[in-house]
């Protein structure tokens, strides 16, 4: 059993590491994933009764002011447990919860309401908790500005007074008071780290090195790291939160109510209450709750929210729409075709959710190298002061060259800066129309030198129709189409589909087969009228005996034969459009120096003739799914790291083979299942946005990894050979995790990647 938690109060991202990892060895927890920049964390496992507050204990161990809460939502997917969980909305307590923090999952009202409510965190005791928990933030902001600047008004006089007076001792006071007023938060989060057993955390390291810079006498050092240190906190703050607005931003897209039509009128009804069948009334400037299809009127709606275009679509009754768009010109209505928690926005929602917390393997490393960097630049800090004074006998250098080190010593800047570039990406993408299931899924593109695409609905529009019909003489073209027509209802295949809407469309009648079986990769066989008919692929002719006759062959289209009681009697071509962008898509990943190819199931000759148009490197027809899987082998083997996009049934194989696979929306939903990405648009050209997006993403990480150890690596060896800088170590921590904070959310500017 999976549910997740909101974490209020946890402002590191190292500590936010620890939590996880000591959260995971819990016995009942199978696993566990913190999701810094969401403030959110998802528990997978036994969820008894005391979990919370073993939980709660665990990261107020690490960061006493941690709490984790059940996560509530807006929505009622907890509606089955409403009876048991829920008993009522409020407890007449008067008790102000929100003060008490939830440290408890229950009130000291004279009530047991964790009995009552262990499973949920609302207590409503005449309080809007949500509510009071963003106003105090709110609060606490203003407070943590106003602090801030007080301080830096005390810094500047204590520097002012220090250099113009020279008058020590008031200016040693100012300087203190300068401390107090940035540094109090440090020194109680110390106080409380050092009462819960947590000695080694960014408070406790801070406090040291600047009340020992205090005790030497380096006044401006000390108040200097604390300022920068807030800075740079409040910085991070601004920072996570706009990384965090790119995906909030999408996953609030789903809607709360909806007008459907009870009784004949329509009423408003929580958007979770629609069933499939009913009728929803979209007025102007509404989004749309579910999927489904327009039933009557006629507007334009927005989709820039679900797939990145632009361009406004027109739609009519008949028209499939998907839900999160925005209705810009005129109310219509449409049958459900999906309940709130099947519709498109709300996949999309928690795509884009889960994949802001699957962690790529930089992050992973980035975690496991942190849990062994501090211990050591704490370990070469204590080595320095101890040997460096005992050596030289400069014990007030050394000492100061030592808390330089622990300045510097707290990983957070590269623990933070490397996950925020994985968000910050998944939040452009996702803005963009594509959907990555994971930060990994990211990191892989970014490694990426081969893209191969099916197709079929990838490439092309996969809106086939019927532009030749050639017979061999026996039978007439309209019987041609007939035999094949009835032949081909049982096949999903676009090919197919379009034979049967041709048939139907010129009114050609078509008859159920005595008999029919569908053979993947070649073909339809069945009995129709006491005859036997194939229709399908030259390889179905071959391996079925059928006699061929000299039939004009044509590279325009796809080829499909009919043999009847094993003669060929005839060939119908069918034809489909490129898509849009494909050209273009192609000309831009070469020019990125990808290598491109096209494995399709159609005929050699199509094939040939498409990937020639395209201008792809190498294009092969007549694979089936193994065989398209064994020429993905080949390239990788050539190339590296190879993508395959596609979105057919048949393509699931190769998509879960490659290396990173990606689907079109309107593929299949297996194809979808088994993709890395998601293209919402449907167009290649989203394949380039997406290589681009995880380039931009992957080449940031590598930044902030180098610049940030090349940054602490040379304080540290400054300090060894003798020159300890404290200014310079504040750069390092703080200056740098700034730095780092501001190359990472370069991701989220989407204009770059169009």
């Amino acid at each position: 059993m999976e549910k997740t938690y909101d974490i209020h109060n946890l402002g590191c991202a190292h500590c936010g590491s620890k939590i996880e990892e000591a959260i995971n060895k819990l016995e009942e927890v199978d696993s566990a994933v913190l999701n810094f920049q969401l403030k959110r964390l998802k528990v997978s496992g036994e969820h008894s009764e005391g979990l919370l507050a073993r939980m709660n204990e665990i990261a107020q161990s690490i960061e006493p002011d941690v709490q984790i809460v059940l996560s509530a939502g807006k929505k009622k997917h907890d509606h089955d447990n409403e009876h048991e969980h829920h008993h009522d909305e409020h407890c007449d307590c008067g008790h102000d919860h929100e003060h008490e923090h939830h440290h408890d999952e229950h009130c000291a009202c004279d009530h047991d309401h964790e009995h009552e409510h262990h499973h949920d965190e609302h207590f409503a005791c005449g309080h809007d908790h949500a509510h009071e928990h963003h106003h105090g933030h709110e609060e606490n902001s203003k407070l943590e500005i106003a602090s801030l600047a007080v301080g830096v008004v005390l810094f500047a006089a204590a520097i002012a007074v220090h250099h113009l007076t020279k008058f020590l001792p008031a200016a040693a006071a100012l300087y203190a008071a300068a401390y107090l007023v940035l540094g109090i938060n440090v020194l109680k989060a110390t106080v409380k780290s050092l009462t819960k057993g947590n000695i080694f955390n960014e408070n406790f390291l801070m406090t040291v090195a600047t009340l020992g810079a205090f005790a030497l006498g380096e006044y401006a050092e000390a108040v200097g790291v604390v300022l920068f240190f807030r800075i740079g906190e409040l910085f991070e703050d601004i920072a996570v939160a706009r990384s965090r607005k790119a995906i909030t931003d999408v996953t609030e897209l789903r809607v709360e109510e909806a007008d459907v039509l009870r009784s004949g009128e329509f009423v408003r009804v929580d958007a979770d209450d629609i069933e499939v069948g009913d009728i929803v009334r979209i007025k102007v400037g509404e989004r749309i709750a579910v999927d489904g299809v327009v039933e009557s009127g006629e507007s334009r709606i927005d989709t820039s929210a679900v797939n990145g275009e632009p361009v406004p679509m027109t739609v009519r009754a008949g028209d499939s729409i998907m839900s999160g768009c925005i209705n810009i010109s005129e109310t219509f209505t449409l049958r459900a075709t999906a309940a709130a928690d099947d519709s498109m926005i709300t996949k999309i929602a928690n795509a884009v959710e889960d994949a802001s917390s699957a962690k790529p393997k930089l992050d992973r490393f980035i975690t496991r190298f942190a849990k062994v960097y501090t211990p050591i630049v704490i370990g070469i800090a204590a080595a320095t002061a101890l040997l460096g004074s005992l050596i030289t006998g400069d014990w007030q250098k050394w000492l100061y060259s030592a808390l330089t080190f622990l300045v510097i010593s707290c990983p957070c800047a590269l623990v933070l800066s490397v996950p925020l570039a994985y968000f910050s990406g998944i939040g452009a993408s996702s803005k963009l129309g594509i959907l990555f299931k994971g930060g990994d899924s990211i990191e892989a593109l970014g490694k990426v030198r081969a893209i191969a695409f099916d197709k079929t609905g990838t490439l092309t529009n996969g809106s086939f129709t019927v532009t030749r019909i050639t017979s061999a003489g026996s039978l007439g073209d309209e019987e041609l189409l007939r035999l094949c027509g009835s032949c081909e209802q049982i096949s999903t295949h676009p090919v197919a589909e379009s034979i049967v809407s041709y048939c139907r469309a010129n009114g050609i009648h078509l008859t159920e087969p005595e008999r029919s079986s569908d053979i993947a990769g070649r073909g339809v066989e069945a009995e129709v009228d006491g005859r036997e008919v194939l229709c399908g692929n030259m390889k179905l002719m071959q391996e079925k005996g059928a006699e061929l006759t000299v039939l004009p062959q044509t590279a325009a289209g796809t080829s499909v034969y009919v043999a009847v009681n094993g003669r060929v009697e005839g060939v119908i071509l069918v034809s489909d459009e490129m898509k849009r962008t494909s050209a273009e898509a192609v000309k831009a990943l070469k020019s990125m120096g990808i290598a491109t190819a096209m494995f399709t199931g159609d005929v050699p000759e199509t094939a040939a003739e498409v990937g020639s148009a395209l201008g792809v490197d190498a294009a092969k027809g007549g694979l089936l799914p193994d065989e398209k899987l064994a020429e993905l082998r080949a390239l990788r083997e050539k190339h590296g790291s190879v993508m395959f996009v596609g979105d057919g049934l048949n393509d699931a194989p190769v998509l879960a083979g490659a290396d990173v696979g990606g689907a079109m929306q309107t593929g299949s939903d297996l194809a979808l299942e088994a993709a890395d990405a998601v293209f919402m648009n449907s167009e290649p050209m989203s394949v380039v946005t997406a290589k681009k997006i995880a380039d931009k993403t992957l080449r940031i990480s590598y930044e902030n990894i180098i610049f940030a150890l090349a940054v602490k690596a040379a304080v540290l060896v400054l300090g060894l050979v003798g020159h300890p800088n404290m200014w310079l170590a504040v750069f390092a921590d703080s200056g740098t995790a700034m730095l780092l904070i501001l190359n990472s959310i370069r991701a989220l500017d989407t204009k770059k990647y169009r």
